[in-house]
């Protein structure tokens, strides 16, 4: 069974990946709280920063656009890319494998809550050569 204090958990609350470009905070995932078939969390975009073209074998993504505006690639069933500006309230849906990108083109930060299923893609951005973990206590 689920711990009740990780059923509600706040980005400020999680461990956050961070990024030359900036951050994410994983909220829901196994090692957070048990989530068995997804997991997710809040991403933060520096102004003109964002994730270069990625994909992720064998999971989908969703992408919601909780602030700021920016321009969201995902290629189409043919591999050829689809751009479109995107900004609060858009959820951009990425089938599986298909490569991605996303780049803050706002005045400000940009926030995305990511959802990727099944889980575990996110544990392969540990491998990039700007990853650092900020535990959450060290934000306290």
């Amino acid at each position: 069974m689920t711990d009740r204090s990780r059923m509600f958990v706040y980005p400020k609350q999680a461990d956050s990946f961070v990024f030359d470009w900036g951050r994410l905070a994983l909220t829901v995932a196994p090692e957070v709280n048990g989530a068995e078939r997804f997991s997710g969390g809040v991403v933060d975009l520096q102004k003109g920063q964002g994730h270069t073209r990625h994909n992720h074998p064998g999971a989908e993504e969703i992408i919601f656009v909780i602030s700021g505006t920016g321009e969201q690639m995902v290629e189409d069933e043919n591999g050829n890319p689809v751009v479109q500006q995107v900004g609060p309230g858009c959820t951009v849906y990425v089938p599986e494998s298909r490569f991605h990108s996303t780049t803050n083109t706002g005045d400000g930060p940009m926030r995305l809550f990511v959802v990727y299923s099944p889980a575990g893609p996110e544990l392969a951005l540990r491998e990039l050569p700007d990853f650092r973990l900020e535990p959450a206590a060290s934000r306290n």
